[in-house]
């Protein structure tokens, strides 16, 4: 049975996204039918998580082929869902056409300057001219020669620019987008810069508060930096105390205390060299996938931890990204291969796992996560009927690196999980989830003060890793339903991978007495 802790942080849990749904709803409805559909999906992607869990809570247990059709299930609605607002959508665009073309047919007006003509902000001069006249003065961050060259690379088949907007140290442009993809739009238009000026400045394909493209343009010198001198030491010293505390994480495995014990390095070696492939295969993630995409990255900052090795790695952009999808790839290939890693890992080891095996464990052990007690459960059978286990060393590893994943795939902030939400729902959705994730983590933090792993993370995220990554060159241009559906899927594993398994479950399925 559930405890009145676990009912009360579930029920909150479920509230809260319910809550998020109706608020999103009010929300939507002022859209029309484009927003109620993309409402829509957002709560077909939301719905499997709260079927699930809201039968964890009645004490319902789907197994692997019910979970397998809520995705299926949700997957395939997404889809058909997605076509139905890309035809909407379409239509949308037809009509403003029309529209448009309805408004050029109209006699001309009186007022010498039409809608649609280009202005640029303008701030009234302090000191009137000697002719006693007051005209007004532009005020733009940039060169008047650059803006005049800027303002030329605007057509009427790309984006028709309408006012001129002064931005930090570039300049914003206003208008209509007038192509149909927005990928060929920016791909002109950044183009017809750097023919003009060089290396000197970036374009920005950008959706504005009221959700309309802009066009925005900065110096090239507001770029990302490379990592200074500095950093790289402390990049190298956070990579030697990763390694020290790997050490100590395997030693405690093993119940005894490496630093005191430092003759037994023989030992922990190979404990340590498993959680070390992980980190390595995570970070290789990152890098295939951003040479890719020709993007560059820092070096990663490693953050120790002494029960399980280290959290992870802190990894910056040090070149800006080209679109949301190479946001993506950047960040769902890390833990992925971090993952798949660890999975195989841990199946090895259940597979090797045998009477007499080098680890003998509690039983509640494999009540700690969904994903490893289903599994146990799957590959060791009656052996989870005693009080302890005999697992291969691998099952630990594997399990570690699970956990490691999971904790990095939160949808939070610079997480993975965070930058991944960004890249598929935007900026507004990833602030948010980032808000809520803090939120859900104090409550668990609270509901289980004896686990200070958690409380510790939420700390690194508020202080370390609550920003969003900066926006990209094109954030116009939308993921395909693909990229989506993995995103769904990798956030489901680290939910089945942290939260735990009540007793009366686990019961259940034969995970204890």
């Amino acid at each position: 049975m559930f405890t009145g802790s676990e009912t009360t942080a579930t029920v909150l849990i479920i509230l809260v996204a319910l809550g998020v749904m109706g608020w999103g709803f009010n929300r939507a409805r002022t859209y029309g039918k484009l927003g109620i559909l993309a409402w829509l999906q957002s709560v077909v992607l939301t719905a499997p998580w709260l079927v699930f869990f809201g039968l964890v809570t009645a004490g319902v247990y789907l197994n692997f082929v019910g979970i397998l059709f809520l995705l299926v299930a949700s997957a395939g609605l997404y889809i058909y869902l997605g076509k139905l607002l890309r035809d909407a959508g379409q239509d949308a665009v037809l009509q403003e056409r029309a529209k448009q073309l309805l408004n050029n047919e109209a006699p001309p007006s009186d007022t010498p300057q039409q809608p649609d003509e280009p202005k640029v902000a303008t701030i009234e001069n302090s000191t009137p001219p000697n002719n006693g006249t007051n005209p007004a003065i532009e005020v733009v961050p940039i060169p008047a020669d650059d803006l005049k060259l800027l303002q030329g690379i605007f057509s009427i088949d790309t984006f028709f620019a309408t006012e001129t907007i002064p931005y930090q140290e570039g300049v914003i442009f206003k208008g209509n987008m007038r192509g149909t993809d927005p990928e060929e739009v920016y791909s002109r238009l950044a183009s017809s810069v750097e023919e003009r000026l060089g290396d000197r400045y970036r374009l920005f394909l950008v959706e504005s508060p009221e959700g309309r493209p802009v066009v925005i343009v900065l110096p090239s010198s507001n770029d990302p930096q490379p990592a200074t001198v500095p950093q790289k030491i402390l990049a190298v010293v956070l990579v030697v105390a990763t390694i020290a505390t790997s050490l100590e994480a395997a030693g405690l495995l093993l119940n005894f205390d490496f630093f005191k014990n430092p003759e037994r390095f023989s030992e922990v070696l190979p404990f340590a060299l498993g959680i070390w492939t992980v980190f390595a295969a995570h970070e290789l993630g990152h890098w295939w996938q951003a040479i890719r995409h020709k993007v560059k990255l820092g070096l990663p900052f490693f953050i120790p931890s002494w029960q399980i090795g280290s959290f992870g790695a802190i990894t910056r952009f040090e070149s800006l990204i080209p679109h949301r999808a190479a946001l993506f790839d950047i960040s769902f290939a890390g833990p992925a291969a971090g993952g798949i890693v660890s999975l195989l890992m841990l199946i090895v080891g259940f597979i090797l796992s045998h009477q007499g095996s080098t680890f003998q464990i509690p039983v509640q052990f494999f009540q700690g996560s969904i994903l490893v007690g289903s599994l146990a459960r799957v590959f060791l059978g009656s052996a989870l009927q005693g009080n302890l286990v005999d697992v291969h060393p691998l099952t630990i590893i594997g399990w570690l690196g699970l956990v490691v994943t999971a904790l990095n795939v939160m949808p939070a902030g610079q997480l993975d999980g965070g930058r991944v939400v960004q890249a598929i729902y935007g900026r507004k959705t990833a602030r948010r989830t980032t808000i809520a994730t803090l939120i859900v983590l104090g409550i668990v933090a609270l509901v289980n003060p004896a686990n200070p792993i958690v409380l510790y993370w939420a700390i690194v995220i508020l202080f370390l890793q609550r920003g969003l990554e900066r926006p990209t060159l094109n954030e116009i241009t939308e993921l395909n339903d693909t990229r989506a559906i993995l995103g769904l899927l990798v956030l489901f594993l680290m939910v089945a991978t942290l939260i735990p398994l009540t007793p009366a479950l686990a019961v259940r399925l034969g995970i204890g007495g």
